[in-house]
């Protein structure tokens, strides 16, 4: 019987659109160095994000 692994001990990282901490998914086990995004949601708005946090700094 295999071990189950507590998923505090999971490696975590932060989403590059939304900043929130997600933590790893075996769908990803293969290509986790490049997953950047929670979800497909950040993954379509990738530009959206950082041209709200601009366009708020200038007013």
């Amino acid at each position: 019987m295999a071990k189950r692994i507590e998923k505090h001990h999971l490696p975590q990282k932060i989403c590059a659109t939304c900043g929130r901490p997600f933590v790893w998914r075996k769908a990803w086990a293969k290509v986790w160095d490049e997953v950047r995004y929670c979800s497909d949601r950040c993954r379509g708005s990738k530009g959206k994000s950082a041209n709200l946090a601009q366009l708020s700094k200038n007013l």
